[in-house]
C-alpha cells in the first residue's frame, strides 16, 4: 500500500506520516511539497492514497485536487485544512475529495478516515456532518460565498485578506489583469462594491485565517 502525502511543511508530513504508520503498519509512504511534485509523484508510481494540505504556495491543494480526480478518478483523496469546515469542505466533497478534516482534528480522525476511504467509503467527522445536513435541510439559505466558483472564491480571501490583485496574480501564476476580472465577478456575484464589503464579510462569516 502506497501513500502520498502532500503538505508544504516538512515537519506536518513527518507528523501525519506517524499518524498513519501507527494505525497502517504495511504501508510505505512517499511525500510531496507542492502540486507539481505530487503530480511528479504519482506518474511515477501508482498509489492507494493521497493526503493533501488545501493551503499550499502557488497551486491550492483545490486546484490540485481537481487534476488528480480528472487524472486518477479512483484515487482516494483526504483533504486537510487549517481552515473551518464551512468554508472549504463542501467544494472539496463535491471535487471529489473522499473526506474533508480539519487539521486539528487529524490526530483524532485521520486514521479512522483512511481506514473507511482505502475501503472505498467516504468519511466526515461529526461536526461537519450536522452542517452538511443544515444545508441539505435548507439548501435555498447558502450564503453568498457559495455562489463562487473555486477560484474565485480564493481570490475572494486574498483580496479580503488585504493582498493587491498584482500579488495575487504572482501566487496564482495569472495576470493582474485576470485577477481583476475575478474580482469584478465576485463583487457581481456577491451584490458589493468595494474590498472593505468583502473583507467584512468575510470576517462576519469567519472565512479568515
Amino acid at each position: 500500500m502506497n501513500i502520498l502525502i502532500t503538505d508544504d511543511h516538512a515537519v506536518v508530513r513527518r507528523g501525519l506520516r506517524e499518524i498513519l504508520h501507527d494505525s497502517l503498519k504495511d504501508a510505505s509512504f512517499s511525500q510531496a511539497g507542492n502540486a507539481d511534485e505530487a503530480l511528479s509523484q504519482l506518474s511515477r508510481q501508482a498509489h492507494n492514497l493521497l493526503v493533501l494540505d488545501i493551503n499550499m504556495p502557488g497551486r491550492s491543494g483545490l486546484d490540485l485536487l481537481g487534476d488528480v480526480k480528472r487524472l486518477y478518478p479512483r484515487l482516494p483523496v483526504i483533504v486537510l485544512s487549517v481552515q473551518a469546515e464551512d468554508q472549504y469542505a463542501l467544494r472539496c466533497l463535491k471535487a471529489g475529495a473522499s473526506a474533508y478534516i480539519n487539521k486539528d482534528s487529524a490526530p483524532d480522525e485521520l486514521a479512522e478516515a483512511a481506514r473507511k476511504v482505502l475501503a472505498g467509503g467516504r468519511y466526515v467527522g461529526a461536526s461537519l456532518a450536522e452542517k452538511l445536513v443544515t444545508i441539505l435541510d435548507d439548501p435555498s439559505g447558502k450564503p453568498k460565498h457559495e455562489l463562487l466558483s473555486n477560484r474565485e472564491h480564493e481570490v475572494m480571501l486574498l483580496i479580503a485578506s488585504g493582498v493587491s490583485l498584482t500579488e495575487i496574480g504572482d501566487r496564482l501564476h495569472v495576470s493582474a489583469k485576470t485577477v481583476s476580472t475575478y474580482r469584478a465577478r465576485i463583487l457581481e456575484k456577491m451584490q458589493m462594491k468595494s474590498n472593505s464589503e468583502l473583507t467584512r464579510y468575510a470576517m462576519a462569516h469567519n472565512l479568515m485565517e
